[in-house]
C-alpha cells in the first residue's frame, strides 16, 4: 500500500459540528478533548472514559479544522483497540484516521518503503522466532526444551525493545535483575546467533520491523520528508508500555515535532518485565516543557466502594517523580464493601469462591459478568477444579487449560504408563514426584524464567492434588489417581460458551465485570517473591494488584489462605499490600517488618537466634554484609513460622528463588536442628 501525500482540506463542521462532538463529556474530558495543539498528555485512571475522550478529542480537531484525518496516526497496542478506535471515529463523521499498532504502521511504512532502503521488497517477516531461536541455541551448544526456547525468545525480545546489542546484554541483564534461563553470557551469545541467522536469511522478525523503520526515517531525509508529510498529529495510547524502541520510533516520525497527545496511567504501570519504560509518561512534562496535562479521575466503572479501596491501595505506594499523581472519583451509586476473607488453606479459597460463584449466577447474574484473578497462571488449576465441582462453567483467558498444557498432557501420559506397571496402595505421592522427576522437574528448585517457573508450578499443582487426595483417600493408587485426572479433565473440557473468566491479573487489564474475586494473596505470591529484593518490583507489584482491584464494577472479594494444603502449617503471610485495607479481624498473621530489635520468646526465640549465628558465619565466608544473606525481618518470619520445606519457605517475605537455591537446604537444617 502507498503512501500518497495529502493536499490540505478544510473538513466541512465547524464550530457548530466541533460543538456537537463535545456533548455528553465531562468538563475534565471536555478539557482534554479541546487540547487539540502542541504537546499533550491526558492522565486517564480507569473507568474513566480514556477511549471516549480521545475519539472524541481527533473528531473535534477534525471538525474544527485542526487536523485532517488522514494525517492523524493514533497508535494502539492491540489491533481490538485500533479497531475500537475506528469504529468510533466512524460514529462520530471522521473517517480516515490511521489507527494502527506501532508494528501494523510499522509494517505499512517499510512495506512501502522497502525498495528505496533495503534494495527491494519486503523481507520475509518470522511469525514465530522458536525455530530461528532453537537453531541459534543448538549453535551454541545449548540443550534446550520447548520452555527454554520461549524463555530464550522473551530474553531476545526483551532486550530487543529494550535496544540492547548481544554484547550489552549481560551488564544490561544484570542491571535489570534479569532472571535469565540461563547464564548471560549464553543468553547473549544466542541473541548473537540468532541475529546472525536473521541476516543470513534476509528475514526480519517483529522488533526489527520497528528499529528498521526507524532507522529508514533517521537516515533516509527523502524518507522522513514523507512520513512526516504524511502523518502530522499523533496520539499514543497506554503511553505507560512504551518501550525504548517504541520511543524511538514515535520519535523519528515526529522528526522534533510537538504534535503529539500521550495517553496513560502510571497506577497501571505492569509491564516493566517486557521492556515498558513508564519514565517516558512521567517525564513527558519534563521533556516537553510547554505541554498541557489534563487528568481523567471521573471513575464511571466502578462503584465508591471499589474506587476507595483502590484510592487507598495505590495512595500507600512511595511518591513518584514526574506527572501528578491520579485519585479516581466514583460516579455510580453505592454498592456494597469490598470483602476481605481468610481460607485455612487453597482448596478451601477455592470452593468458596466456586461456592459464590454459583450462588451470584443463581440469582441471575450471568456467569460472563464474574472473574477469579490470579498472580500466576500455576494458580488456575485448583480454581478449574473447584468450579468444575459446583457445575460453573468457565473460560480461562491468557493461557491454556490447565489439562491442556503440554507439560500436564506429557506429564498425564507418563502417569498413565507408569499405572499400567501396577504400583502399592499409599505410595501415590512418591510415585507422581518419581514419574514427573523423569521430566527434568525438581521439587525443591523452581527455575528461574517466568515460562519456566509457570510450567514447574503446574507440574507441582499435581503433586499438591495427589497430597490432598491421599488425605482423604489414604488407599488411593496411581491408577485411581490417574483415573481422577481423566474425570476432572472431561469436566473441565464441556463446550462453555458463557463462563467465569480465570485469569492473571496482567491477562485482566483492559477488561472489567460486576464480580471480581482477587485470591491468592499472600506475600511471595503478591509481591511475588523473586520482586521482594527490589523495591521498584515490588511496587510494580502494588500496581499490578491496583489493576486487579479496578477490574471490579460492583463487587470485589480479596482472599487469601494461611496454607496451601489441607492440613498443613497455616504461616503464610497474608500480602503486604492488604495491611491498613483489610480490617483486623480478617488479618492473617502479620508480616515481619524491620525493626530496631527483635524480640522473640520461647523456642522461635531461640530459633531466631540460631539463624543469626548461621547468617553470621555465612556472610563472612562469602564476604557481604549480614543482611546481604538475610535481613532480621526475614529471620523472624522464618523462627516464626519455623518451614518444614523449601516449598513452605519459599512462601515467606525475603526468600526469593536465588537465595532460595543458595541457602534454603542449609536454613531448613538450622531449624531442623
Amino acid at each position: 500500500m502507498g503512501m500518497p501525500r495529502v493536499a490540505e482540506q478544510q473538513v466541512v463542521g465547524g464550530t457548530a459540528g466541533a460543538e456537537a462532538v463535545l456533548a455528553g463529556l465531562d468538563e475534565q474530558q471536555r478539557a482534554a478533548a479541546e487540547a487539540v495543539r502542541g504537546p499533550v498528555c491526558i492522565l486517564a485512571g480507569a473507568g474513566t472514559g480514556k477511549t471516549r475522550t480521545i475519539t472524541h478529542r481527533i473528531a473535534y480537531g477534525v471538525h474544527l479544522g485542526e487536523f485532517v484525518p488522514e494525517q492523524v496516526l493514533a497508535v494502539t497496542f492491540t489491533a481490538r483497540a485500533a479497531g475500537e478506535l475506528r469504529g468510533r471515529l466512524s460514529a462520530l463523521g471522521v473517517g480516515g484516521v490511521q489507527a494502527r499498532t506501532f508494528h501494523a504502521a510499522a509494517m505499512r511504512q517499510l512495506r512501502y518503503f522497502a525498495p528505496r532502503v533495503l534494495g527491494g521488497p519486503m523481507p520475509e517477516l518470522i511469525e514465530n522466532k522458536l525455530r530461528v531461536v532453537a537453531g541459534a541455541a543448538t549453535a551454541n551448544r545449548l540443550t534446550t526444551d520447548r520452555t527454554s526456547l520461549r524463555d530464550l525468545a522473551s530474553e531476545i525480545e526483551w532486550a530487543k525493545t529494550t535496544l540492547a546489542t548481544p554484547e550489552d546484554y549481560p551488564a544490561r541483564a544484570a542491571a535489570a535483575a534479569r532472571e535469565a534461563p540461563f547464564d548471560p553470557s549464553a543468553v547473549a551469545a544466542v541473541y548473537r546467533s540468532y541475529e546472525e541467522a536473521k541476516s543470513r536469511d534476509g528475514s526480519l522478525d517483529f522488533e526489527d520491523l520497528l528499529l528498521v523503520t526507524a532507522y529508514a526515517i533517521e537516515e533516509h531525509p527523502d524518507v522522513a520528508r514523507e512520513v512526516r508529510a504524511q502523518y502530522r498529529h499523533f496520539v499514543v495510547d497506554e503511553y505507560q508500555d512504551v518501550n525504548p524502541l517504541q520511543q524511538r520510533l514515535l520519535d523519528a516520525w515526529l522528526g522534533g515535532r510537538a504534535e503529539v497527545c500521550v495517553v496513560g496511567d502510571p497506577n497501571q504501570t505492569i509491564y516493566s518485565f517486557t521492556g515498558a519504560d513508564p519514565e517516558y509518561l512521567l517525564g513527558f512534562a519534563d521533556r516537553y516543557g510547554d505541554a498541557e496535562v489534563v487528568k481523567l479521575e471521573r471513575d464511571y466503572r466502578s462503584t465508591p466502594q471499589v474506587v476507595g479501596l483502590a484510592n487507598k491501595l495505590i495512595g500507600q505506594a512511595p511518591p513518584r517523580k514526574g506527572l501528578p499523581g491520579l485519585r479516581l472519583l466514583g460516579q455510580r451509586a453505592e454498592g456494597p464493601a469490598p470483602r476481605f476473607v481468610e481460607h485455612p488453606d487453597e482448596p478451601a479459597e477455592a470452593a468458596a469462591v466456586a461456592k459464590a460463584c454459583r450462588e451470584l449466577i443463581d440469582g441471575g447474574l450471568p456467569a460472563s459478568e464474574i472473574a477469579v484473578l490470579f498472580r500466576i497462571n500455576a494458580q488456575s488449576q485448583v480454581y478449574e477444579s473447584a468450579l468444575a465441582d459446583v457445575g460453573v462453567p468457565y473460560v480461562l483467558k491468557g493461557g491454556e487449560r490447565f489439562f491442556e498444557r503440554p507439560e500436564i498432557r506429557e506429564a498425564v501420559l507418563l502417569l498413565r504408563g507408569a499405572a499400567a506397571g501396577g504400583n502399592d496402595p499409599g505410595a501415590l505421592v512418591p510415585a507422581v514426584r518419581d514419574v514427573l522427576a523423569s521430566t527434568g522437574w525438581v521439587e525443591h528448585r523452581p527455575p528461574p524464567g517466568g515460562t519456566a517457573r509457570d510450567r514447574w508450578q503446574s507440574l507441582a499443582a499435581l503433586v499438591d492434588l495427589a497430597v490432598d487426595l491421599v488425605a482423604e483417600q489414604p488407599t488411593l493408587d496411581l491408577a485411581g489417581f490417574v483415573a481422577h485426572l481423566a474425570e476432572r479433565a472431561n469436566a473441565q473440557h464441556a463446550p462453555t460458551v458463557q463462563g467465569v473468566t480465570l485469569a492473571s491479573m496482567h491477562a485482566a487489564k483492559g477488561l472489567e465485570w460486576d464480580a471480581v474475586f482477587v485470591v491468592g494473596l499472600v506475600d511471595g505470591v503478591v509481591p511475588i517473591a523473586q520482586s521482594q529484593s527490589r523495591p521498584e518490583a515490588v511496587e510494580e507489584e502494588r500496581r499490578l494488584l491496583y489493576v486487579a482491584v479496578t477490574r471490579a464494577r460492583e463487587q470485589l472479594t480479596l482472599s487469601w489462605s494461611l496454607a496451601r494444603n489441607p492440613g498443613g502449617r497455616r504461616s503464610r503471610p497474608r500480602s503486604r499490600f492488604l495491611d491498613g485495607l483489610a480490617p483486623d479481624a480478617a488479618a492473617a498473621p502479620r508480616r515481619a517488618t524491620p525493626r530496631a530489635k527483635v524480640v522473640l520468646e520461647g523456642e522461635a526465640g531461640e530459633l531466631f537466634e540460631r539463624l543469626r549465628a548461621w547468617r553470621s558465619s555465612t556472610a563472612q565466608e562469602a564476604s557481604v554484609p549480614a543482611y546481604v544473606v538475610f535481613t532480621d525481618a526475614t529471620l523472624q518470619a522464618i523462627a516464626e513460622a519455623r518451614p518444614s520445606s523449601v516449598r513452605e519457605l519459599s512462601a515467606l517475605p525475603g526468600v526469593g528463588a536465588r537465595k532460595l537455591d543458595m541457602y534454603g537446604t542449609e536454613v531448613l537444617g538450622v531449624i531442623e536442628a
